[in-house]
């Protein structure tokens, strides 16, 4: 089974951030110019939360807050589950499903080095499938 730092070398270790003082506003905005999902909360290169649109959605939108009065700290999730690069994408998605995530930051002694999705999970776990399809059709027509 595949790796986390396998993933990462295929897909690349960037991770976007915010500070937990921004304003939620700015942290969206930001997601939506990157075309992703979530963003690490960091102050000093420590991990201190995690921003995902699912925290807008229920603590902002629906409690009628203002986005640009709003700041990042205020709806961020402050326990963090975090995964290290020897764990394996199989591991990943067990902790996804258990914990009802679907971004999980990837530290390495102590230090942020990149970030896993449930899609980054899921393109894996089908590109694996499609390969053993295919060396499975090669061996039966032989």
């Amino acid at each position: 089974m595949e790796t986390v730092q396998q993933l990462l070398d295929k897909n690349g270790h960037e991770v976007w951030s915010v500070h937990p003082r921004h304003s939620v506003y700015d942290a969206i905005r930001k997601m939506a110019e990157k075309n992703i999902g979530s963003l690490v909360v960091l102050v000093d290169d420590h991990i201190v939360g995690i921003l995902t649109e699912r925290h807008y959605a229920r603590h902002v939108i629906l409690e009628g807050r203002s986005s640009l009065e709003t700041p990042v700290r205020d709806i961020m999730a402050t326990r963090v589950v975090c995964v290290r690069l020897d764990q394996t994408l199989e591991e990943c998605m067990a902790i996804m499903t258990e914990k009802r995530i679907r971004h999980l930051p990837v530290v390495d002694e102590n230090r942020l080095v990149g970030l896993v999705s449930i899609g980054d999970l899921v393109k894996s776990t089908i590109a694996d499938q499609e390969f053993t399809i295919e060396q499975l059709i090669h061996y039966i027509q032989e």
